[in-house]
């Protein structure tokens, strides 16, 4: 099935099996690491809000979650520049943090990011994304919970967008060349 959204078309890439199974891999994984602690969660908003409601829900574990807005992306490439929009609340001082990401691409915007959060003094800060395009990466940021690597094509679906559209996709669907 293909989906056109603005000028390009794009063909299934991730399906919402293989999505929602990296869920439930990565939310047990969590559970085990933070069995006895109860960590403060920051999605970066707007892609990771799919992957961290699915994630959140498979926890166990107490914990909570805040959200905070970078921007680094427009049309389908970064603009290298990292613009916070809305700001955290959260007190983070000897909080175990995790942050999660939609996916890590260049790593730009972690990489501006979490100097700003290790400046709060978190007991401990670990990143989870759903996905990582390895190849694309140019400041290199350490992924302790990962859900796919995957080769540098532009992807939407999942929370993924193209200029605001495709986020609502249940798949992640690839740019068709």
């Amino acid at each position: 099935m293909k989906k056109k959204i603005h000028d390009k078309h794009f063909v299934p890439f991730l399906s919402e099996a293989q999505i929602q199974d990296a869920v439930k891999r990565i939310g047990q994984q969590i559970n085990q690491d933070y069995k006895d602690v109860s960590p403060l969660f920051i999605a970066i908003l707007n892609g990771s809000f799919m992957f961290a409601s699915d994630l959140f829900k498979q926890l166990e574990i107490n914990a909570e979650i805040s959200f905070i807005k970078l921007a680094s992306y427009k049309g389908t490439s970064s603009t290298g520049t990292v613009v916070t929009a809305i700001g955290l609340e959260a007190t983070l001082h000897n909080r175990d943090v995790v942050i999660i990401e939609d996916i890590v691409d260049t790593g730009k915007t972690l990489s501006a990011f979490i100097p700003q959060i290790l400046d709060h003094h978190p007991h401990s800060l670990k990143i989870c994304s759903l996905l990582h395009k390895k190849e694309a990466t140019v400041h290199p940021i350490k992924i302790d919970y990962l859900g796919f690597e995957i080769p540098d094509l532009f992807v939407v679906g999942y929370g993924l967008d193209y200029d605001g559209l495709g986020r609502n996709l249940h798949q992640i669907m690839q740019v068709e060349n």
